[in-house]
């Protein structure tokens, strides 16, 4: 199987699956939480398959909480609302860098990973 750009993988040893659930632990308070991806990657968590996650196993005493996981990875409002706002961003800083410019040539402009002209 093939990795796709973009695509983030199960944490587990050899599985080459699509992630679809985080798994971070609290050891103070001995609870692992398993919750459905997100669009980034936080530092001590393991992004796992379906399968991985609902074969998963907590030491003796701790307790677990699952949140709703699906196979598919659903995109939420406030993700497509951060790239529109983004985008808007984008747009406005050209507009008015053309209104006060007599350069008839487009400019590329760069934020973040966005490109307008």
């Amino acid at each position: 199987m093939s990795r796709v750009a973009g695509v983030r993988r199960c944490s587990r040893t050899s599985c080459n699956e699509r992630a679809v659930a985080i798994l971070s632990y609290n050891y103070g308070d001995q609870i692992a939480q398993l919750s459905p991806i997100q669009g980034f990657v936080e530092p001590h968590t393991y992004d796992l398959c379906l399968r991985h996650s609902q074969s998963l196993k907590v030491p003796l005493g701790w307790k677990i909480i699952i949140n709703e996981i699906s196979d598919q990875p659903v995109a939420s409002n406030e993700d497509f609302n951060e790239i529109a706002n983004a985008v808007r961003g984008v747009l406005e800083d050209d507009s008015d860098a053309q209104g006060s410019d007599a350069n008839l040539q487009p400019e590329l402009r760069r934020r973040g990973h966005l490109r307008a002209l």
